[in-house]
């Protein structure tokens, strides 16, 4: 049987360290709790008393019983000085988790100019604190940090570290590529020459992203005898950031047959990825491997033709393996299997050989011409085949709308909506405030809407997006509007396009409108049959 991987996860840590990322106590609670259901095995909580946020995370972290080991980081004492009198590993115990990463120098360069000290001291440090806190019972992870430029530059003295470590009780024994300079074949010739001089240790691997190798670089580790991987969340961490481990599990697991989370949780990664990004405030990467919106999307005729028989054909997994699904886009490249394979998901009835769908396919191109983007924008295209194949229902008529937007010397620009719609018959007016054009008219249609269909507050606009489409026509030329909606449960993106942004704005706006209706309300605001398209406005 194949021997299983530890998977240590250090999003709450070595990510926050990534640009623009900071985690409120809160927010490392939620991730904590969400990376406890995926089934990792170590969780670094922080740094314990480095800051308020990491005190309250540690104190509040026990009321959520994690299954996981949960971890205090923190580095080995001081130079010339007791482990029992440092306040660093002092903080560690108090900390009351079981487990604690302490972090020491394996590299000769760093201990003679960043600790300025000697070579046998940086060995007495590592050896003491790690024996420090063993008879306080903890587990000890130790990172050696930049073990592989240190074994480069001299090998007897990284693995000299190593040993210490070891002698002094440390449980798992990590390999940091800290620089992230180190290529795969070096990495595997290196943890395989330390699995050999210390074949009792168990060894890990913590790599960082600066060639864009931390994935291949943990993998060749794993390959090497490593079997604890240390990573991110979506590769978050300083500079480039770390292995990513919603790349690192599915890979171990379902290509290299090393079993590391439950088999039962892997299609929970890709919902766990971007709740985490969620909670963030950073967008993931649509082309992200396994778990990017785009991971599993076909644009390409030939391709979408070929999936339709057998998704072998351009998929190297089943998407459902990993909590993902497949997404078939529809462009100016796109052929009949494209839209049939749209259709068919929504549940339409499109008859390939029909002058219907050689209509849609044709409408769909054009619009294309005129700018459009449906490849992202899969609402506003799922409302233009409802259309086509007439299953859409009036709900309410856009008749009208105005802008006002004044600027009076030292005061804020104010932006006032007008909004004139008919639903079953009547015509409602509403007027509404908003900090900029576009937020004004969301305000003003959302007024009126919700006196009928009260579920719509649920919704909100969550992204906006402009692009220019011919720059050469300059403040004449054409825009395209995207805008990314979301209510509890699902994201949907809808586009607009006119050489006026507001009219865009409003295009895109009113289609996620169209589409939170989609299915779920009435006019009387009754749930309806989510099988049955309900909602349509002509704009």
């Amino acid at each position: 049987m194949s021997k299983s991987i530890s998977i240590f996860d250090t999003t709450l840590r070595d990510g926050t360290q990534g640009e623009g990322i900071s985690l409120s106590a809160d927010d490392k609670l939620k991730i904590a709790k969400k990376l406890d259901d995926l089934g990792v095995h170590y969780i670094e909580g922080g740094i314990p008393g480095s800051n308020n946020k990491d005190i309250e995370f540690f104190k509040r972290v026990k009321e959520l019983h994690l299954n996981a080991t949960l971890t205090a980081f923190g580095s080995t004492r001081r130079k010339n000085s007791l482990a029992e009198h440092d306040d660093n590993l002092k903080r560690m115990i108090d900390a009351g988790v079981p487990a604690a990463t302490l972090v020491g120098k394996s590299w000769d360069f760093h201990v003679h100019t960043a600790l300025q000290t000697t070579l046998e001291e940086n060995l007495a440090m590592i050896g003491d604190s790690i024996s420090f806190l063993k008879q306080k019972g903890l587990e000890v992870i130790f990172d050696a940090e930049h073990f592989f430029d240190g074994y480069k530059h001299n090998p007897e003295y990284a693995v000299a570290v190593m040993a210490k470590a070891k002698e002094a009780g440390a449980d798992w024994l990590v390999m940091c590529d800290t620089n992230g300079g180190t290529l795969p074949h070096e990495i595997q010739e290196i943890v395989g020459a330390l699995s050999l001089k210390l074949p009792e240790a168990s060894l890990g691997i913590h790599t960082h992203n600066d060639c864009e190798l931390a994935v291949a670089n943990a993998l060749s580790a794993v390959r090497a005898g490593a079997r604890q991987v240390q990573g991110t969340i979506n590769g978050y961490g300083e500079r480039c950031g770390n292995a990513n481990l919603c790349s690192i599990i599915p890979t171990l697991q379902l290509k290299m047959g090393m079993p590391c989370i439950p088999g039962d949780s892997l299609p929970q990664l890709t919902n766990t990825a971007r709740f985490i990004s969620e909670v963030a405030n950073v967008n993931m990467p649509v082309n992200q491997p396994y778990v990017g919106a785009a991971a599993f999307a076909h644009k390409g005729g030939i391709h979408v033709s070929a999936i339709l028989r057998d998704s072998r054909t351009y998929e190297h997994i089943a998407p459902e393996l990993v909590g993902n699904k497949q997404r078939v886009l529809v462009s100016e490249l796109a052929g009949q299997s494209n839209v049939l394979s749209k259709a068919q998901d929504m549940g339409l009835s499109l008859d390939p050989s029909s002058e219907q769908a050689k209509k849609v396919i044709d409408r769909i191109k054009d619009l294309e011409h005129q700018g459009y983007q449906f490849e992202g924008a899969d609402a506003s295209l799922e409302l233009l085949l409802r259309e086509a194949t007439g299953e859409m229902n009036n709900l309410f008529t856009f008749e009208s709308f105005k802008m006002l937007v004044e600027k009076n010397a030292g005061q804020p620009v104010v932006s006032e909506a007008f909004v004139k719609l008919k639903i079953g018959g009547e015509s409602l007016y509403t007027a509404a405030e908003g900090n900029g054009p576009v937020n004004a008219l969301d305000n003003a249609l959302r007024k009126a809407l919700l006196t009928r269909f009260p579920k719509l507050k649920e919704m909100h606009l969550s992204d906006y997006k402009v692009r220019v489409l011919d720059e050469q026509d300059q403040t004449a030329a054409k825009v395209r509007v995207l805008i990314e909606s979301k209510d509890y449960k699902d994201t949907w993106n809808t586009v607009g396009v006119s050489s006026n942004v507001i009219e865009a704005s409003w295009e895109a706006l009113v289609d996620s409108m169209r589409y939170a209706l989609l299915g779920q309300i009435s006019l009387a605001g009754e749930t309806v049959d989510h099988n049955g398209p309900k909602g349509l406005v002509n704009h």
